[in-house]
């Protein structure tokens, strides 16, 4: 089922002209009954009537709207355009919102692909681009978006893991691609609905409570290992650096023992998280 574009009718001239027949009608009915004239009476009536069934297929279409005409369960087809619009009174029309519109998803508790079980939550922005496809597909297509909505936030969240190792994607680290491929998972569950989804991106992202502590306390770990990581690295490249210059300038000759012994407090100064208290040797080397 797609959109059939139609036409219709200004309002405005219909009900003028509509109007005016009535008047008449009355004009009539009330010189037949003063005439006598039960005929001319009754046919008056029966245009009022006529007139009035008329006026039924007076609708109103509002900016950023359609109205879907059916008849007798038979699509006839949309119309778009703006203001007071007439058409045959037998049609049924159902006003749908073509406005862009969004939701915030509820906090959802889902296992993330490592097991651990996250809260997550989204901001979805979506509007309706075919209107036959969203009365006529679909039972509800506004309950439609937004449980498959759901069920697409839940199937991305368990294809990755919360957070980064070795750089590859991850909920946390990598919003942009996340986002992205809520986005495609919503196209595909929406577009038989005629639902378009402009933006798809992630409001709310936890672990659930029960892990949370421990989870910080794993993070924090992290933390500091990758930081005393780079700090080793330095400061192993800084004492090589050293060791080269003093050799280079011929400062000091040190025998293997006595660089061993360099090193170690080079290191022990440079990888403390601590001030240390030098000791000053006031006596010879050896």
């Amino acid at each position: 089922m797609k959109e059939n574009p139609t036409r219709s009718l200004p309002g405005i001239p219909m009900l003028l002209v509509m109007l005016a027949a009535l008047l008449g009608a009355i004009w009539l009915f009330v010189v037949g009954v003063q005439a006598g004239s039960g005929m001319t009476a009754f046919g008056a009536a029966l245009i009022g009537a006529l007139v009035l069934f008329l006026m039924c297929g007076l609708y109103m279409v509002e900016p950023n709207q359609a109205a879907v005409l059916s008849l007798f369960g038979k699509y006839i087809g949309t119309v778009k355009d703006n203001g007071l619009r007439w058409n045959n009174p037998f049609f049924s029309k159902r006003k749908v919102s073509l406005r862009v519109r969004n939701f915030e998803s509820g906090k959802l508790k889902v296992n993330e692909l490592e097991g651990s079980p996250i809260e997550i939550a989204a901001v979805i922005v979506w509007k309706v681009v075919d209107s036959a496809e969203a009365v006529f597909n679909v039972d509800d297509y506004e309950s439609f978006v937004h449980i498959q909505s759901e069920a697409a936030l839940r199937a991305m969240a368990t294809s990755y893991p919360y957070d980064s190792h070795e750089q590859e994607i991850s909920l946390r680290s990598h919003p942009g691609e996340i986002s992205d491929h809520l986005k495609q998972q919503l196209d595909e569950r929406l577009t038989t609905a005629g639902v378009d989804v402009l933006e798809a991106r992630i409001s709310h992202l936890a672990y659930a409570p029960e892990i949370a502590q421990v989870m910080l306390q794993r993070q924090q770990a992290n933390a500091v290992i990758a930081a005393r990581t780079r700090i080793v690295a330095g400061a192993v490249g800084m004492v090589e650096m050293a060791l080269a210059e003093l050799q280079k300038n011929g400062v000091v000759q040190l025998d293997e023992e006595r660089k061993a012994a360099m090193v170690s407090n080079l290191l022990v100064v440079l990888c403390g998280d601590r001030s240390t208290q030098p000791i000053v040797n006031t006596g010879s080397l050896y």
